[in-house]
């Protein structure tokens, strides 16, 4: 098949800008250059893996495979490229939204006294399995069970939820709320976060909502008083807002909290940070 490493690059490039003028620049090449590769790449495959018109450009489904494949290959490679010649790289941690609230930088800073050799790189990601996927992290705290088989996990603990309202809200004064009480207000959902969704709510019983695409836009939408937001207890240590105040919501059940690894490992440290995680879980 004689695929190249040109080849993946230009794919890993494309799906990352989401366009040839983008992927051209980023790799410092033409873009009918570009073009070529990509038109040669699936040429060998034998599939299409971009689809183009002269507006758009998307990846085909088995183009977003292809896609990650492609940047696991190339971490994978320079992984092996800093081996070599540097004698090891970090221990890549990878998170979403809140990582794990008021316990990340005791956890972090516990593992770098007892594991001086293995530095830990952490990285917000927003969708961490994509990111373990990529082999872009070795490891991802996540409050979702890993869809992909190829992953493994622990449940750490159980995280309370939370509500969020604007500063000065009626519902501010309380000293919980349920959910019942949020079924006549706005609820933002942010797109990078999958703890909250319309289903928390019965079914004849749900409050509007929409999503936004950040813990910023979520943040401020609450803060303006276009919204309110239900979360977990990280975001509230995490996230603090001057025009956000955070109380508990007292009949929602908690999240789990996992650590997501490949069972194909990626790090030679990964196993003690799975067991170093694991104190967190009593």
């Amino acid at each position: 098949m004689n695929v190249e490493l040109r080849h993946l690059r230009a794919l890993a490039a494309i799906g990352d800008e989401g366009t040839i003028t983008g992927a051209a620049a980023a790799l410092r090449v033409g873009q009918p250059a570009l073009s070529r590769t990509l038109e040669q790449l699936e040429r060998r495959l034998g599939t299409r893996l971009v689809e183009r018109t002269t507006r758009s450009l998307a990846l085909t489904e088995a183009g977003q495979r292809m896609w990650e494949h492609a940047h696991r290959i190339l971490n994978q490679l320079d992984d092996a490229l800093a081996e070599v010649v540097g004698g090891g790289r970090p221990l890549r941690v990878g998170f979403g939204w809140a990582a794990l609230g008021r316990h990340t930088v005791p956890l972090l800073r516990d593992w770098r006294a007892k594991h001086p050799g293995t530095p830990t790189k952490v990285r917000r990601c927003d969708d961490p399995e994509a990111a373990l996927r990529r082999g872009e992290v070795d490891v991802a705290f996540m409050r979702t069970s890993p869809v992909d088989p190829a992953f493994a996990s622990r449940v750490l603990y159980r995280e309370p939820r939370l509500v969020a309202v604007p500063d000065g809200d009626p519902l501010a004064g309380r000293d919980a709320v349920l959910l019942a009480d949020l079924v006549d207000r706005s609820v933002a959902l942010c797109s990078t976060a999958a703890t909250t969704s319309a289903d928390l709510w019965p079914a004849d019983a749900r409050p509007e909502t929409f999503e936004v695409p950040g813990v910023d836009e979520w943040l401020t939408t609450i803060a303006l008083g276009e919204a309110v937001g239900v979360t977990t207890e990280a975001t509230g240590h995490s996230h603090p807002h001057p025009g956000v105040h955070y109380l508990p919501l007292a009949d929602a059940g908690p999240v789990a909290v996992r650590l997501v690894w490949p069972r194909t490992l990626t790090h030679p440290a990964t196993t003690a940070f799975r067991e170093h995680a694991a104190t967190l879980a009593g």
